[in-house]
């Protein structure tokens, strides 16, 4: 490629754009990439694997060629047990390198869809149900995972389900330990509640494939559907992304092109974020697996198995990792962890993306690491990374960096029905957009595409993210603040960052996250929580005078400040700032109540529903006078609501 070998500034990205991405002549499918990965590294290593975080020499391996091998085995056991190309198949997995198999093996054959095992069983059998999933490959028993116990007698509401696949982790055991498994499965009996569907062991199966190729002899295009991913992450429940092999391919060559330092052959990645998120199927999955990098998957749970973070030093100097991807409260239980005399000096940086990094944790980790962190940018809509500081160039702390080769990005002002007005001038904020071969094809429920698209008048399609943010005269994107997130006072509106930059200044705070709490003058007012650092102290009010002499906006100042012990996130390690607003609309629900007479044995729920956002539900045995003066109550605040007789 007649292009920069490394990418420094804004120049080198359009110098390298001088070829267009299609005269590369990309492979049409994430298989052919795995399969062209295989022919020109054969024996290399591709994929390692522990279960154990204290004990990461205890591994799995697989070549290029075995990858391949299992990739092919996993593509022609769906296609035998049905599965055409439009048919969907479900892995509801933790991160074991059979995960890898079925999702590239899944899309091989059919539309492979990614849920998250962390999800209640009421919600991943919605999921599925609205997918008409066909196939679905998840855990067998284990000690620990309630994971099938949970799903199994729920498969009965997916009609459309017709096999159920058991991974069984005993396949990574040692003989000793694999026996005690099979007696705790006598133990415990048959729990194959699977609503019809056959239930049949995964591996057994697999082992009769071919692992030469695929036997359908499919010839996939790059416009057929590959995957299904779930969004919606922070900001309210999941809505299906509908992915093309085409965009996959095409992430998957931006990224390698944009990072060629860190993803060339014999370097070492280290994942620990789980594989239904798309940062870890692509940054640490198929762009590594394309350029020969070497993935280490750390024990199912990823970093949040058991002796990861408190090993995480001494697995990168057994494996000689290079890169790693994390979110800032990886980086920021990092921090707590002394490197104790290892050497980590193969770690080249740390890839930090999903939310904005504070720039205090930021300072400290470089500061007591020597490890160089990249902020980037990217969303599931578009397939996984849009933007990135520059390994080789100028890092500027806080901004997500240069949007990758072939990937336009810009801030667009729209008007009041978010239609396209003009692009930003440098530094002005609006709406960041993104196009490019790497932008999915909608949700599938057609109303979550309602503004979903703007139209510039330039011809090419182009995404609104729902974020807000500005681009710099070198073309550096930073993110103000996400249109969902703002917290909306009296018609002001407060970026929740405004407050939570000036908190994690504070040297107690490790984590802050602010939200907007129902009010029934001002529509929201702000309140921040607060998770210190270890062992330190301070009281909720001191927070709050430092609030109130660090936050120059008069309005954005909270109201309160609240100290926990862990911040809710997400299994991929967000502030899960939903969880935030439900608890503040729950106990703004509870004083209402309180107001009417305190209603013995009435109870309060709050969810977020897909169509209406923050719901709430209150159930009791109530007069209906007593009830019209709740109504009268919570008909001020802007939060739907539902009453109940019990």
């Amino acid at each position: 490629m007649n292009a920069p070998a490394v990418i420094r500034s804004l120049d080198d990205i359009l110098a390298i754009e001088q070829q267009s991405l299609a005269s590369l002549q990309p492979p049409e499918s994430t298989f052919a990439l795995i399969r062209e990965a295989a022919l020109r590294h054969g024996g290399a290593p591709a994929l390692s694997f522990f279960l154990d975080g204290l004990r990461p020499e205890r591994a799995s391996r697989y070549s290029y060629r075995q990858l391949y091998a299992e990739v092919c085995r996993c593509a022609n056991l769906f296609k035998e047990l049905g599965l055409g190309a439009e048919d969907v198949v479900a892995y509801i997995l933790p991160n074991l390198p059979e995960t890898h198999f079925v999702l590239w093996g899944g899309e091989a054959s059919g539309i492979v869809f990614a849920i998250n095992p962390l999800l209640d069983a009421g919600q991943m059998v919605e999921l599925m149900a609205a997918a008409e999933v066909r196939l679905l490959v998840t855990l067998a028993p284990v000690p620990g995972s309630d994971l099938w116990p949970k799903i199994a007698p729920e498969l009965h509401r997916v009609p459309s389900l017709k096999d159920v696949l058991l991974v069984d982790i005993g396949a990574h055991l040692p003989f000793s330990k694999k026996v005690m498994l099979n007696a705790w499965r006598l133990q415990q009996g048959r729990v194959h509640h699977s609503g019809g569907a056959r239930v049949l062991d995964f591996h057994r199966q697999l082992a009769r494939q071919s692992g030469q190729g695929l036997d359908s002899g499919r010839q996939i295009r790059s416009d057929a559907v590959s995957s299904y991913f779930c969004t919606g992450g922070t900001t309210g429940a999941p809505k299906i992304a509908v992915r093309l092999h085409g965009n996959e391919v095409a992430d998957t060559l931006q990224v390698s092109s944009f990072n060629a330092g860190s993803f060339l052959p014999g370097k070492t990645l280290f994942c620990g974020l789980p594989l239904f998120h798309v940062n870890a199927a692509l940054v640490t999955g198929l762009a590594a697996f394309a350029a020969g990098g070497h993935v280490v998957i750390a024990t199912p749970q990823g970093y949040r198995g058991e002796g990861v973070i408190k090993n995480f030093w001494g697995i990168v100097e057994h494996y000689r990792i290079n890169f790693f991807s994390g979110v800032p409260t990886v980086f920021s239980a990092l921090l707590q962890v002394p490197i104790a005399g290892r050497d980590i000096s193969s770690l080249e940086f740390g890839l930090c993306g999903a939310a904005p990094m504070p720039v205090e944790v930021f300072k400290a980790f470089e500061q007591r690491t020597g490890v160089r962190i990249l902020e980037g940018y990217g969303l599931t809509e578009g397939t996984c990374v849009s933007s990135c500081n520059p390994p080789e160039g100028e890092r500027r702390i806080g901004s997500i960096g240069l949007r990758l080769p072939w990937q336009p990005m810009k801030a667009v002002r729209l008007d009041s029905e978010g239609r396209y007005e003009r692009d930003c001038a440098v530094d002005e904020v609006g709406a960041i957009s993104i196009s490019g071969p790497n932008v999915f094809a909608g949700y599938k429920e057609a109303q979550h595409n309602q503004g979903l698209w703007i139209d510039c008048g330039d011809g090419r399609r182009w995404l609104n993210t729902g974020d807000l943010g500005r681009q710099d005269a070198e073309g550096y994107f930073w993110l103000t603040g996400r249109k969902k997130e703002l917290i909306i006072r009296g018609g002001h509106n407060i970026d929740p960052a405004s407050i939570e930059e000036p908190m994690h200044a504070h040297p107690a705070v490790a984590l802050c996250a602010a939200v907007g709490r129902p009010d029934a003058h001002a529509g929201e007012v702000p309140v921040a929580y607060v998770q210190l650092k270890p062992g330190a102290r301070a009281s909720e009010e001191e927070l709050l005078a430092h609030a109130q002499a660090h936050i120059h906006e008069r309005a954005a100042v909270p109201k309160r400040i609240r100290c926990v012990e862990q911040m809710p996130v997400t299994p991929v390690g967000k502030i899960f700032k939903p969880e935030l607003r439900q608890r503040e609309a729950r106990e703004v629900t509870e004083a209402l109540l309180e107001e009417v007479g305190g209603w013995p044995g009435a109870t309060v729920s709050v969810s977020q529903d897909s169509r209406r956002g923050l719901l709430v539900v209150v159930r009791h045995r109530a007069s209906e006078r007593e009830e019209e003066a709740l109504r009268a109550r919570l008909g001020a605040h802007t939060f739907a609501y539902e009453l109940e007789r019990l």
